[in-house]
């Protein structure tokens, strides 16, 4: 399971205790933000996309939306996101629990500048009713992302 991935990955920087786990779903924005009782703006979506063979996750603020614009400026591609049947194999996570953690080896993960504003975010952890209370610095470090882009607009 997904989440188990993601629990040893966090045991491993002595943080997997800080894991939230919650009776009711958390697979989308809203839903997330409710469990959590935080606005829908600080859930860390993590959204995923091919560019041509490559996987790559962007981690973006739960109000921010993919720009096309700005996404073909970054990657040189038009924005196609993955299917829901292509990400647990592509990424080790499903739809609804896909995080920046314990993701397949060659899984490229950025950040999307929407996050700067925020003191902390909510990730998800692996599974449709888990997340994480991580400041912009742990998510940066337990990422393992590339880089910081631009490729969002607020809503």
């Amino acid at each position: 399971m997904s989440i188990e991935k993601v629990r040893a990955y966090f045991k491993t920087k002595g943080i997997d205790e800080r894991i939230q786990e919650f009776e009711i779903s958390s697979a989308t924005v809203p839903l997330a933000a409710k469990a959590l009782h935080c606005e829908e703006s600080r859930i860390a979506k993590t959204l995923s996309f091919h560019i041509g063979e490559k996987v790559i996750l962007i981690v973006a603020a739960g109000d921010a939306k993919i720009d096309n614009a700005k996404y073909k400026s970054q990657f040189g591609t038009k924005a196609k996101m993955l299917s829901f049947d292509e990400a647990e194999p592509l990424i080790g996570h499903a739809v609804g629990g896909i995080c920046p953690f314990a993701v397949n080896e060659d899984v490229e993960v950025y950040l999307d500048v929407s996050l700067k504003r925020f003191h902390t975010v909510f990730p998800a952890c692996g599974s449709s009713n888990s997340a994480i209370e991580l400041s912009i610095d742990e998510l940066e470090e337990y990422s393992g992302f590339k880089k910081w882009i631009d490729v969002c607009k607020i809503l």
